[in-house]
């Protein structure tokens, strides 16, 4: 079974690398790199040479798409975090009307309030101090909270670009 995963794979990349420029491939890969990774391991992914996965990188870091960070001695690449989240909110913008968006931060901070009473903490780092390992419930309400927070502050700055959009456009 493993043997005919191993072709599978293979044709997979071989068509890939048929269908796509190194460019794209390289694009593809940093599209999807949350934490940094070094142009050799780009290139190994992007089934491409390493200087070409460098040359694309750089590229792709002066158009704002890609930041780099240092380790030691080697350059890390990875997506830019401010496009990624401009993009969440302009899609955000996009998909929902103002009425929605506002019910939706209504009911976000809702869910936050229920989460400061039943825990009675004001965060979700107070709570993660108070939870013992074997948790369950409190580590997935955490991890929950967490992500309401985060989808909260993006839906309010969508909200905020909304506005200021309107202002403009005036």
């Amino acid at each position: 079974m493993t043997e005919m995963w191993d072709d599978v794979n293979k044709q997979v990349k071989a068509d890939w690398k048929d269908d796509t420029t190194p460019f794209e491939r390289v694009y593809e890969i940093v599209e999807q790199t949350h934490d940094g990774q070094s142009a050799a391991e780009i290139a190994d992914r992007a089934l491409v040479s390493e200087p070409t996965a460098r040359r694309h990188c750089k590229t792709l870091v002066s158009t704002g798409f890609a930041e780099t960070e240092q380790d030691r001695q080697t350059t890390l690449y990875k997506r830019d975090s401010d496009r990624i989240l401009m993009s969440r909110i302009r899609e955000l913008r996009e998909e929902v009307d103002r009425p929605e968006l506002l019910d939706s931060i209504k009911e976000m901070k809702a869910e936050i309030r229920r989460y400061e009473d039943r825990y009675d903490v004001v965060s979700p780092e107070e709570l993660a101090q108070q939870l013992e390992a074997g948790e369950t419930e409190g580590w997935d309400d955490l991890t929950a909270w967490r992500t309401t927070r985060q989808n909260l502050a993006v839906a309010q700055a969508a909200l905020a670009y909304d506005e200021a959009s309107h202002q403009l456009a005036v």
